[in-house]
């Protein structure tokens, strides 16, 4: 059995284990001390082995997008106008809200909620935008977070705003053993100003950054023009300047700047490349060694009417990662099912979509050495799936809709599901 708590020390078999780190593994078994893998392998070890019976073992599934302050929303916002219109419903809905509902008691239960959901779903490593740092809701007996410190603001005044406090937050997660970022918001949303003194700060301490980036045909309007739905959001929203309108760079402008840090994640990217004249995808093509582009199908299907150009950006050789965006615009935070809207609409195949929420998620958040793969040497990360239909394909079925997760282990520790032994 393995305990829910202390330093498991365990032997599983398992008939079918995807390391991801090289070909699955037909009768397989993993050995684990201390929370770490020590051996993985065919033929057991001598001594107690733990037979887990007809499961797929996969890595932890790494989340790298979301915003877990919407997690007490039980269905998500109306999509309907695009994300203009979205973002207007989210901003109504906060300002409805009580200030209690606001507060950072009312914001650490959310995120703990999240949080249950996702390790519940199999993940054990999420990458998190937060605009209010909250430290204690990222407890360690839940999945691992990269907090992303996000920043916006327009005028001046915001601006100062934004920046105020930034350090110490940063600090404060630093000194809880949180793992940090940076978010600079978007292009529509962050002033030049604020977007280059923050990315310079995640320069000068060595975090990865992570950007909303061409989310909507309507952010090329506004860069490009100062005009359409974005424009008139900003001014209904009392966001856009009185006096001299701010200074916005494009896409492709932040992608160069993002590239100038340790890790750079461009989020979403469904417009990215699409408009005249547009050196976005260059851009993105040109830096891809440190940066990745990560999309999340349902979301983007909610919001722009399609699910994310995976093939452009493949066919280009930039890394992809997964994310669930939030429960202001998906119905879950399963990344599974993420990876069976992209299999489902044959975007890419169940290996492809696996590989993206795991090795290239953990890549995405500079946690590589950490997590992603199942392999000796690293943190004993891994969801136990129990197959819904006769396994032919492994990749397919761990994505198969009747698939459960029923066991999520992060450095070996039960965090969701029931303990191995149990029935």
């Amino acid at each position: 059995m393995i305990p829910a708590a202390g330093s498991p020390s365990f032997t599983i078999r398992a008939r079918h284990v995807l390391p991801l780190a090289g070909p699955p593994i037909e009768n397989g078994w993993i050995s684990v001390r201390r929370g770490r893998i020590v051996s993985i392998g065919r033929r057991a070890p001598a001594g107690k082995v733990c037979d887990l019976g007809d499961v797929i073992v996969v890595p932890g599934l790494v989340n790298a997008h979301t915003h877990l302050e919407f997690s007490d929303l039980d269905v998500p916002l109306d999509g309907t106008g695009g994300l203009p219109q979205w973002i207007e419903r989210v901003v109504q809905l906060r300002r409805s809200r009580p200030v209690e509902a606001n507060s950072a008691s009312r914001v650490e239960a959310s995120i703990r909620r999240g949080l249950r959901e996702s390790a519940a779903a199999g993940v054990t490593t999420i990458g998190e935008i937060a605009t209010s740092v909250v430290p204690a809701a990222y407890r360690h007996d839940g999945p691992r977070v990269r907090v992303y410190r996000e920043c916006l603001g327009l005028s001046p005044d915001a601006i100062t705003a934004a920046l105020d406090g930034l350090d110490r937050d940063l600090d404060r997660l630093s000194s809880g053993g949180i793992p940090a970022g940076v978010s600079p918001h978007a292009p529509y949303s962050v002033a030049a100003a604020l977007g280059r003194t923050v990315l310079d700060r995640a320069r000068q301490r060595r975090l990865p950054a992570a950007m909303h980036l061409g989310e909507s045909a309507a952010e090329a309007e506004l860069l490009s023009a100062g005009t359409g739905a974005f424009r008139t959001l900003l001014n209904d929203l009392g966001a856009w300047p009185t006096g001299s309108p701010p200074t916005l760079l494009s896409a492709a402008d932040w992608i160069s700047r993002l590239a100038r840090g340790p890790r750079g994640l461009v989020v979403h990217g469904t417009f990215l490349g699409t408009m005249p004249d547009d050196v976005s995808l260059a851009q993105l093509v040109r830096h891809r060694d440190r940066l990745c582009v990560v999309v999340c199908p349902r979301t983007t299907r909610l919001l722009s009417g399609s699910l994310p150009p995976v093939a452009r950006f493949r066919d280009a050789g930039v890394r992809l990662a997964i994310g669930t965006d939030s429960r202001a615009s998906n119905p879950d935070l399963s990344v599974l099912a993420e990876c069976r809207a992209l299999v489902d609409a044959g975007l890419c195949s169940p290996v492809e979509a696996l590989r993206m929420a795991t090795v290239d998620g953990a890549w995405a958040l500079m946690l590589e050495k950490r997590c992603g793969i199942v392999a000796p040497g690293r943190a004993a990360d891994m969801a136990i799936l129990r197959p819904g239909v006769p396994v032919r394909d492994s990749y397919a079925a761990a994505l198969d809709p009747g698939t459960q997760v029923v066991t999520t282990l992060r450095a070996g520790r039960v965090i969701a599901g029931a303990e191995i032994g149990e029935g």
